[in-house]
């Protein structure tokens, strides 16, 4: 009786397996893989409506080093054009006020103006005054502004100058009022600035170059080589720049490595 029990039980056995074991997907062997969602990046749009030439393409390095050089110098040379400009103004003014002359209520105007855009406190009189605005409102020569564009910004291919036409590391600290840096520590605050046009980031570099506390001994060298009728030298004037990069001097000698290196593409300097 039991050898028959045994002979039926081995009989159905095979068919009573297929109908309860679960057939194993090789999903089901890894459950977490199944779980695992794939993320597509949307690539960041632009900030701004300027074609920008892709600086990234270009393989040869000495016409990448062209292109980007004559893309940026209009802007620069516009912008310090305006710069002297206003210079020839407020020389003006200072002329007057040498010859103890009285300037009249609309200089009076424009000299309140500026001092408010240029961060001078009139508290010494109106010709120191004028003497500070002076110190301020000058140019930078163009082949520092192009090296340290190209450095900042990688030649143009970095993600801040195609996303925001930011070529200069310029940062802003209004919540949207540019791109977040990918490694910003949780606590910081600051952004990126992003600029509609490249003659408004070449202002916005030379107004911080301008009026920033950082760059006090850069502007106190360009003042003394205008008193001294010398021409404003890049290589000279890129040592005030040590505040600009965490590199410090390291940022200064590679800066001016760059101005020897890339004379080539420079344009005769006119200042």
């Amino acid at each position: 009786m039991l050898l028959s029990l045994l002979l039926i039980f081995s009989l159905i056995a095979p068919f009573y397996q297929s109908k309860t074991t679960k057939k194993l997907t090789p999903l089901d062997k890894i459950p977490e893989l199944a779980k695992t969602k794939i993320v597509v990046k949307a690539p960041e749009l632009p900030l701004h409506k300027v074609v920008l030439p892709d600086f990234a393409s270009i393989r040869d390095v000495k016409e990448k080093k062209r292109q980007f050089f004559n893309y940026i110098r209009p802007a620069i040379e516009r912008e310090n054009n305006k710069l002297l400009q206003l210079r020839q103004k407020v020389i003006a003014i200072k002329d007057r006020l040498l010859l103890e002359q009285v300037i009249d209520l609309e200089q009076q105007r424009f000299l309140v103006q500026l001092s408010k855009s240029y961060k001078v406190k009139n508290i010494y009189g109106q010709l120191s005054q004028v003497d500070e605005l002076l110190a301020r409102i000058d140019i930078v020569p163009s082949s520092l502004i192009l090296v340290q564009a190209a450095n900042e910004s990688a030649w143009g291919t970095s993600r801040f100058a195609r996303i925001g036409l930011n070529f200069f590391g310029i940062w802003c600290y209004t919540k949207g009022c540019g791109m977040v840096p990918n490694a910003r520590d949780d606590e910081a605050i600051h952004e990126v600035e992003s600029f509609n046009s490249v003659d408004n980031a070449v202002q916005r570099y030379l107004h911080n170059i301008n009026t920033n506390s950082a760059y006090v001994v850069l502007r106190t060298i360009r003042s003394q080589l205008r008193t001294q009728e010398q021409p404003l030298s890049p290589e000279i004037l890129a040592t005030g720049l040590l505040p600009y990069s965490e590199r410090g001097s390291d940022y200064v000698l590679e800066i001016t490595s760059m101005i020897r290196h890339n004379q080539v593409y420079f344009n005769s300097p006119s200042e």
